[in-house]
């Protein structure tokens, strides 16, 4: 295993990663991606089309030149005001709105590097973040500043808050556009005040001071994100990229993809998450697209912003493509200007992507990605995807399966740990060498990625994952991956979501349980019985891997991001009596 970031000598002697005999048609061996920094392709894209809308915010329209602008002004702001310097940490905590991209790049015209918050923290996980990172300025939606306002002082002296309502359009425009809700039009009250020595200043004041940035010298192998991961082992851990690792993935996905200027994105996963910051904000800058922006997600509005800006690429994960189709009178939308429906995070069940091919006319392309990978790093081609499967690697990504505790490379269709190199891996944790000596082994004299998935590579060169490392069954010796259950659960007529845990098993010393929320209507009906349910999984699966214990919920937790919480639902079986299960 290696520390070290990486190794030129190495990587430059090493084999050349391994392809698909599938690689898709059309598509050149090698992506050639811009050795600049992201800032410019803002620049870049306000020079080429000025006046086409960079984001629509419901009826509001911002224009890539006024993009630009905003973002020259805060980024000077940040310097001469707040006196942001090249390798400085800000904190960005937001849900989804302008302000969340304009205060990214800012960051980022500042050679600032980008703390994204998940606006769902709260105090303790915001200080943890803060602290290990450094950060001494923050940008903060107004609503959420007083979860922030503890740590407003000495360490953290700087705070800008934004309300997402100056963004929206005029009450007399919304006749023009989507209903904006309520809640958005909400402002939330600022009566605190800076402490001695400090400054909090709302969003539109620092705009208007018409501060101009310092000359941009930041490029390709810059620091420019700290992304903290979920922290499910314990405190999170902050991802170090650089602008060459976030602009790898997103210029590589999109020449994967082949996607122009005129495609239109539906931008609603978080953005303080990779997939919803590479596929909602990074790409579509990159290729001076248009964003049509949502919040948070509200799958009715989502629909009528789909039918009335024409939007052509979604990215989302599976739970909230699953919600989207199921609302009442959703085949009566206009949806024909989808061209492109993917995303990862979890498998899209086959049953659900059967639905959409068959309703809709809609094929997913799954692809499969980390925090510590930029998001893009395995991809189905679209001309010849597979059903429940990563893809095959993508540009310059060379990806294995070995096994997880001897670190030999295993051979086709043998289950283990998959692992990867590419230039959208990360530089490593922020300042923890023990981390990285645990996430990082060297193969062929180059610098793996450890996933801490178990798949298997196929005859065509396609990865499948099974599960996570430590997401396993073990009842009564016998190893059962919940994934594979959760996908065959997601095929019963009566089953809307599942989410498959370990249970104690005072005999088998771990049995399978399965949490479901059912289908509207379905409930007290006689084929959607926990019995029912267990025997129709009888018929279909072996029998160590049926669910022995069913339990009904109305609706399964789920974080930010729309992954379904199962940690959380294991922690509260954990903590239950082991019983006997018949």
């Amino acid at each position: 295993m290696t520390q070290s970031p990486h190794s030129g000598a190495a990587q430059a002697s090493s084999p050349a990663p391994r392809r698909s005999p599938f690689w898709p048609t059309g598509l050149p061996a090698e992506a050639h991606i811009p050795r600049t920094s992201l800032v410019y392709n803002v620049e870049a894209a306000a020079r080429r089309y000025p006046g086409k809308t960079a984001i629509q915010y419901f009826s509001r329209a911002i224009r890539y030149a006024e993009l630009h602008a905003q973002i020259e002004r805060m980024a000077g702001y940040l310097q001469r005001a707040c006196g942001v310097g090249p390798g400085d940490r800000v904190l960005l905590y937001s849900q989804n709105c302008p302000q969340f991209i304009i205060a990214y790049y800012a960051i980022l015209r500042a050679e600032a590097v980008v703390v994204p918050a998940n606006p769902m923290w709260l105090t303790d996980e915001l200080a943890h973040v803060a602290g290990d990172s450094g950060a001494r300025v923050a940008f903060a939606a107004a609503e959420l500043y007083e979860r922030l306002a503890p740590l407003h002082g000495e360490a953290l002296p700087h705070v800008i808050v934004h309300d997402y309502a100056d963004m929206l359009p005029e009450p007399a425009q919304e006749a023009d556009g989507p209903s904006v809700p309520a809640w958005l039009r909400e402002r939330a009250p600022l009566s605190a005040r800076a402490p001695a020595g400090c400054t909090l200043v709302r969003w539109q004041d620092a705009e208007a001071a018409g501060l101009a940035p310092l000359p941009h010298a930041a490029g390709f192998d810059t620091l420019c994100m700290l992304a903290y991961t979920s922290g499910t082992t314990g405190h999170p851990k902050g991802c170090m990229h650089t602008h060459g690792t976030l602009m790898s993935a997103a210029v590589g996905s999109q020449i994967w993809r082949s996607n122009t200027p005129e495609a239109v994105f539906l931008s609603v996963a978080p953005m303080f998450h990779l997939l919803g910051m590479q596929n909602g904000i990074h790409a579509p800058l990159y290729l001076g697209a248009t964003i049509v922006l949502l919040p948070r997600w509200e799958r009715a509005l989502a629909a009528d912003m789909i039918e009335r800006y024409r939007v052509s690429n979604w990215g989302a994960p599976p739970a909230m493509l699953v919600d989207f189709f199921s609302q009442p009178g959703i085949l009566e939308r206009d949806l024909s200007s989808l061209a492109f429906l993917g995303g990862g995070g979890a498998a899209m069940p086959d049953a659900v992507a059967n639905m959409l091919q068959e309703r809709f006319g809609l094929g997913y392309v799954e692809a499969y990605g980390l925090t510590e990978t930029a998001a893009f790093l395995l991809s189905n081609p679209r001309q010849r995807p597979k059903r429940e499967c990563l893809g095959i690697a993508t540009f310059g990504v060379d990806a294995r399966v070995i096994d997880p505790h001897s670190g030999a490379e295993l051979p086709q269709g043998e289950l283990g740990e998959i692992v990867a190199s590419g230039a959208q891996v990360m530089r490593g944790y922020w300042r923890n060498p023990e981390a990285d000596a645990e996430t990082f082994i060297e193969i062929d004299g180059k610098r793996f990625l450890r996933t801490g998935d178990l798949g298997f590579i196929d005859a065509d060169g396609y990865f499948f994952m099974r599960d996570r490392l430590k997401r396993m069954i073990n009842a009564s010796g016998f190893k059962v991956w919940p994934a594979e259950v959760e996908n065959l659960l997601y095929g019963h007529p009566a089953v809307h979501e599942a989410c498959v845990i370990a249970a104690k098993d005072a005999r088998r010393g771990e049995t399978v349980k399965a949490v479901i929320a059912l289908k509207p209507g379905m409930q007290g009906r006689d084929e959607a019985g926990a019995e029912q349910i267990m025997q129709w999984c009888r018929e279909r699966l072996a029998a160590y891997k049926v669910p022995r214990l069913v339990e009904f919920v109305e609706a399964l937790p789920k974080s930010g991001t729309g992954k379904i919480q199962w940690r959380a639902l294991q922690e509260a079986e954990n903590a239950a009596p082991a019983r006997a299960v018949e």
